[in-house]
């Protein structure tokens, strides 16, 4: 019997019992995407909807098949902005967080 879990179990486990986990997941989504490394952006993202809302709730909520939400969030997937808006707002909604925009400058 192995004594180690799956990395995504770990992190659907944390990510549901830990808001602050959930949160800096969802932060780490939202910067990877906007620093130019969308397909780790997804696979994050699908590591958070595991964690909060389930591929089958947020199918149910964006009116989209599970599958077609898994397909989207792959690596070759390639959601509309319309899709991974609607995506991001069931989640928001799910953690209860609001998404405001800091920008940094170095």
């Amino acid at each position: 019997m192995a004594l180690t879990r799956d990395t995504k179990e770990t992190v659907a486990v944390r990510g549901s019992k830990e808001p602050e986990f959930a949160r800096a997941l969802l932060d780490e989504v939202l910067t990877l995407l906007l620093n130019g490394e969308p397909d780790t952006s997804k696979l994050i993202l699908r590591d958070l909807i595991n964690a909060t809302v389930g591929f089958e709730g947020l199918s149910t909520e964006i009116h989209k098949p599970s599958k077609t939400i898994h397909r989207m969030l792959s690596v070759t997937g390639n959601p509309t902005v319309e899709n991974f808006s609607s995506i991001l707002t069931s989640i928001q909604k799910h953690m209860k967080v609001q998404v405001k925009a800091l920008v940094i400058s170095l």
